[in-house]
């Protein structure tokens, strides 16, 4: 009887944990979007405090802290979400625009390339490492890149082949 109830109380307390967690997520995403993104990074870090292996509270904390221009912050949440799930590529595209911005070309191409090979339709992904492959002075792969994001429905895209690609 003892031992059913310690069962009991351990399975509560996992659950209320659990709920909290995703209680803290949920408050989270709302904060973000009415656009009180501090507010909701100190949310998804109470939902991660709770829950460590909490993929989606690392990739959206990632994108919190990369709006704030938090660059470090954003990548190693971004390479946290890649760590725990590496079939997510949005968080390779969001390590990928912090690489950029940190001048990280090549980078932003590996990080690129791998969103690409879990989302071959990821307009955002092509445009990026066009950019990056620009910077680099490749122009062929860059005027590539910006040819396929076009087709995929960048917008970005139209003007980056524009500038880059005369």
């Amino acid at each position: 009887m003892k031992n059913l109830l310690l069962a009991s109380f351990m399975m509560i307390t996992c659950s209320i944990w659990a709920q909290s967690a995703t209680g803290y997520f949920d408050k989270a995403m709302k904060k973000a979007e009415a656009g009180n993104t501090k507010g909701a990074i100190a949310d998804y870090t109470k939902a991660i405090s709770m829950n460590s292996k909490f993929v989606e509270a690392y990739q959206n904390r990632g994108v919190a802290k990369f709006k704030l221009n938090d660059l470090k912050g954003a990548q190693a949440d971004f390479s946290k979400t890649i760590e725990l799930d590496s079939m997510n590529a949005d968080a390779f595209t969001g390590r990928a625009n912090v690489n950029y911005k940190l001048q990280n070309y090549q980078g932003t191409i590996d990080d690129c390339t791998a969103s690409l090979g879990l989302n071959p339709k990821d307009y955002i992904a092509y445009n990026l490492r066009g950019l990056a492959y620009n910077k680099i002075g490749d122009k062929k792969n860059s005027c590539k890149d910006f040819t396929k994001a076009i087709e995929l429905g960048s917008q970005s895209a139209i003007k980056n082949k524009a500038t880059f690609c005369k």
